[in-house]
């Protein structure tokens, strides 16, 4: 049996073992008495919780993936589950260090002519490489991202059959309807394993945010880097769970600056780093935040970037459900024109909640979870008439995870003269200090009033 095979089938059982496991468990709890059935369902998910983390421990890949989306993104999966998930990021498989390096030799035969010294342990492990830090002969300090060497052979098995990745989502987000989340990261995926790419992602991002008071992006080492190693700056800062302790005041400046990164690299250079999972951040000293991991950057066009803005328009600006309605059919959003305006407009208004209002607003985990739960509820009565193109799933991710964070930060702001500074139909001035800080960095690098407005 080839490797294709035995990695699909692996997956495969592992996925059916788990199911039929949790299933089973869920079963007995219905039958148990009403007096114990509390008792009998901790003992359920506690049990499940081990059965994944276990099971999950020695995957690599997809799994991985898998594992750190269900990890942050929803607030409402039950608590030991995503315990058992957090731990798994924490301590995701790696390789020898002898492997690391033959890997990285291979493709960069000059490495120690430049690197001074390498630690051979892991500062951090992803879906389909390691990272470690390294120290140039000039004193630099720099992390090399080195890629697994059977991570094309690992991926491509679960790309084969996307219903595996269905089955996986399913198990993680039993309540919903997961094809369009698997389709996205199926391609995602595909996308990540040529770290060229990144590299260049890496640096058009440092190149625009260079100055930037607030948003730290590290640049790339081009002679360090190949197709399946990456150099960049390496950055020393805090985790998101230790921002997590801080106090709210400074846990509100955080979220405002994810914000802001998130909605200026998308209406400002319709870019948008398409993995916002916490372990992408480092914050820093003075309110800042470095940003990491450019593996997934998608491009939107100008049409689809002045889409987005109609939506805007008609739903925020001038509470237009009639045009708000004809913007998203004709954006294939919805699969006929003549649906009653005002439910479609009840349908989408979820995701605009925290723009439609000029005041200060806390975005907290059960309003993030909520929206990822609306997300993929059919009960809606516009719902069987939704469809989901490619731009958008990619901008359900930026709403899905960038508001799943502000939940865990619990950040409260005025996200609507915010927005307003960043949209470019409104080019509103600023509204906070760090709008002040912002501005001047506009001006001191010639960013004021940018908007890529031309394909290419």
């Amino acid at each position: 049996m080839n490797l294709h095979l035995r990695r699909l089938f692996g997956s495969a059982s592992m996925l059916v073992g788990l199911t039929l496991r949790s299933t089973v468990r869920h079963v007995k709890v219905k039958l148990t008495p009403t007096a114990r059935r509390e008792v009998a369902l901790q003992q359920a998910r506690i049990a499940t919780a081990s059965d994944v983390k276990e099971q999950f421990a020695n995957a690599r890949g997809l799994m991985t993936k898998l594992a750190q989306m269900a990890g942050y993104l929803d607030a409402g999966v039950e608590p030991e589950l995503r315990g058992a998930l957090a731990s798994f990021q924490r301590d995701a498989p790696t390789m020898e260090f002898s492997l690391a390096e033959r890997s990285i030799l291979a493709e960069i035969p000059d490495f120690y002519r430049l690197v001074k010294e390498i630690d051979p342990t892991p500062r951090a492990s992803a879906s389909i490489g390691q990272v470690h830090w390294a120290r140039l002969r000039n004193g630099e300090e720099v992390a090399v991202k080195v890629q697994f060497p059977d991570a094309a052979d690992l991926i491509g098995a679960d790309l084969a059959n996307a219903g595996l990745v269905t089955a996986a989502l399913k198990l993680l987000f039993p309540s919903m309807a997961t094809g369009e989340m698997a389709k996205e990261l199926v391609v995602r995926l595909g996308e990540e394993l040529d770290y060229r790419n990144e590299a260049l992602r890496t640096q058009t991002f440092a190149d625009y945010y260079r100055g930037h008071p607030r948003i730290v992006v590290p640049r790339t080492y081009p002679g360090l880097s190949s197709s399946h190693v990456l150099t960049t700056e390496y950055l020393r800062g805090r985790s998101f769970d230790e921002v997590l302790a801080d106090t709210q005041e400074v846990r509100d400046v955080y979220g405002e600056v994810l914000f802001r990164f998130v909605f200026r690299s998308l209406y400002r250079l319709r870019l948008f780093n398409g993995d916002p999972h916490p372990g992408n951040y480092v914050f820093l000293e003075g309110g800042r935040i470095g940003f990491l991991d450019f593996g997934f950057t998608k491009e939107f066009t100008p049409s689809e970037i002045a889409t987005f803005e109609a939506m805007i328009e008609s739903m925020v600006l001038e509470g237009d459900p009639v045009r708000f309605t004809k913007v998203v059919h004709e954006a294939g959003l919805i699969t006929v024109g003549d649906l009653d305006p005002e439910a479609v407009a009840d349908f989408f208004r979820d995701y605009y909640d925290i723009v439609l209002e000029d005041r200060r607003l806390r975005v907290t985990s059960a309003y993030a979870s909520g929206l990822l739960h609306h997300t993929f509820d059919h009960s809606h009565p516009v719902a069987k008439y939704l469809n989901v193109p490619r731009s958008f799933v990619v901008l359900q991710r930026i709403n899905l995870g960038l508001y799943a964070l502000l939940g865990y930060l619990e950040a409260t702001v005025n996200w609507r003269a915010v927005a307003s500074e960043i949209w470019p139909f409104v080019a509103a001035p600023p509204s906070t200090l760090i709008g002040e800080e912002e501005r001047r960095w506009q001006q001191a690098v010639g960013h004021t009033g940018e908007h890529r407005n031309t394909d290419g």
